[in-house]
């Protein structure tokens, strides 16, 4: 399983299409085996989702994504959790104990996605 979690700088950042970069976490039988960042390679609408799912990631984890974005993750197979605050690995620890859920908020404020 793959895992890609939107930062800024160590954290999990709040606008999705415009954050740094990804941190990807490569998970089997829920161990880590090997984490890296790739930078983001620029918005554009609907391209995110489909650079994401090149790199095979399953899960998307992210403090705030608009509704078309979402639509997207979906229908690429690609799990979105929402809602998601703080450092990056602890983040993706509370995910695979269980303990993080999405929110299922829709960013609205920006039009970014």
């Amino acid at each position: 399983m793959k895992i890609a979690v939107a930062r800024e700088e160590k954290n999990v950042s709040g606008h999705f299409g415009h954050c740094e970069g990804f941190m990807i976490y490569e998970l089997e039988e829920n161990k880590g085996l090997n984490r890296s960042f790739i930078k983001n390679p620029g918005h554009r609408p609907g391209y995110l989702p489909l650079f994401l799912k090149e790199l095979n990631v399953n899960v998307i984890i992210v403090g705030g994504m608009g509704e078309t974005a979402q639509q997207l993750f979906n229908e690429n197979g690609i799990e979105v959790v929402v809602g998601a605050k703080g450092f990056c690995d602890d983040v993706v620890q509370k995910y695979i104990q269980g303990e993080l859920k999405s929110t299922g908020n829709v960013c609205t404020e920006h039009n970014y996605e």
